[in-house]
């Protein structure tokens, strides 16, 4: 089992370019294609507001406006998209057919950019989303959702900075449950080719499932020997120890299960482990549900 297709949805040149370059690191770890989208708002979701008194001229000029602006912004992303792959030397092709060679490309379409980006998502061995706090990008945090909760597929929260590797040394998060399973499933191929694996349990982040161990023992059977550590919360917050441990490993990725809609709320309460790792970590973070 490997990884043959990446998608990475951008929308901003400021959230792009570190999510660019962890992309382009995974192409060529895996001879993989990457595919760069990027949504183009439909002007014509401005005539609506027609009927809020806004005349037919100054919608005009909105929409005129709108085009303007979307034109500005994917030339500036097909210039860093195509600086991008010519420094990690990585041709460009519409499709990868299967070649021992990374490849990438550039798409663009228009539309409802939280939906196009799922239905794309569903066709892609791993989407990579830009850190949405890498340029406050309101774009990054719904097409993190959207791929999450309507694509069925893992998703890659890149880190704010370019990084060094992903994928060497990785820490598990563990809390027995089925989103946690679907994580390390996703991450499987990475974990098979890792340096060194840690399982990260907690006593307050631990839910009904099989133990540490027992992860221990299935992730063994791929010829992977991992080792377990116990982390705390840090000030009550259980997101915060489980950084903190995967910092104390010098992790390059992380995995975790994601939370569920049913849970959301509870999360937030408790703390939201699931926001605070997005909001705050500096790693690569695979996730699932």
């Amino acid at each position: 089992m490997s990884v043959r297709k990446f998608l990475l949805p951008v929308s901003s040149m400021e959230s792009a370019a570190a999510a660019l370059q962890a992309g382009l690191l995974l192409a060529r770890m895996w001879n993989a294609h990457l595919e760069v989208l990027h949504i183009q708002s439909d002007t014509r979701e401005i005539a609506p507001f027609a009927g809020e008194g806004l005349s037919g001229a100054l919608i005009e000029d909105m929409m005129s406006a709108t085009e303007r602006e979307g034109g500005v912004r994917v030339r500036g992303l097909q210039a860093l998209f195509a600086e991008a792959t010519e420094a990690a030397v990585v041709p460009i092709a519409a499709a990868h057919r299967g070649t021992n060679e990374p490849s990438a490309s550039f798409t663009t379409l228009t539309g409802r950019e939280e939906q196009l980006v799922a239905h794309k998502a569903r066709l892609a061995d791993l989407t990579i989303v830009p850190h949405p706090l890498s340029g406050e990008d309101v774009s990054a945090a719904e097409a993190l959702h959207a791929v999450l909760f309507d694509s069925g597929r893992p998703v890659l929260l890149a880190p704010v900075a370019p990084p060094a590797s992903i994928g060497k040394r990785i820490a598990i998060a563990w809390n027995g449950t089925s989103y946690a399973a679907s994580a390390l499933a996703s991450a499987m191929p990475f974990v098979r080719q890792a340096e060194a694996v840690r399982i990260l349990v907690c006593e307050d982040y631990t839910r009904p499932g099989p133990s540490a161990q027992e992860v221990r023992d299935y992730i063994s059977h791929h010829g992977v020997e991992a080792d377990i550590a116990m982390f705390t919360s840090v000030e009550r917050n259980i997101g915060a120890g489980l950084l903190a441990a995967a910092r104390a490993f010098n992790a390059d990725l992380l995995t975790m299960g994601a939370y569920s809609t049913s849970s959301r709320l509870r999360q937030l309460i408790l703390g939201g482990i699931t926001r605070h790792v997005l909001e705050n970590a500096h790693l690569s973070v695979l996730m699932n549900r």
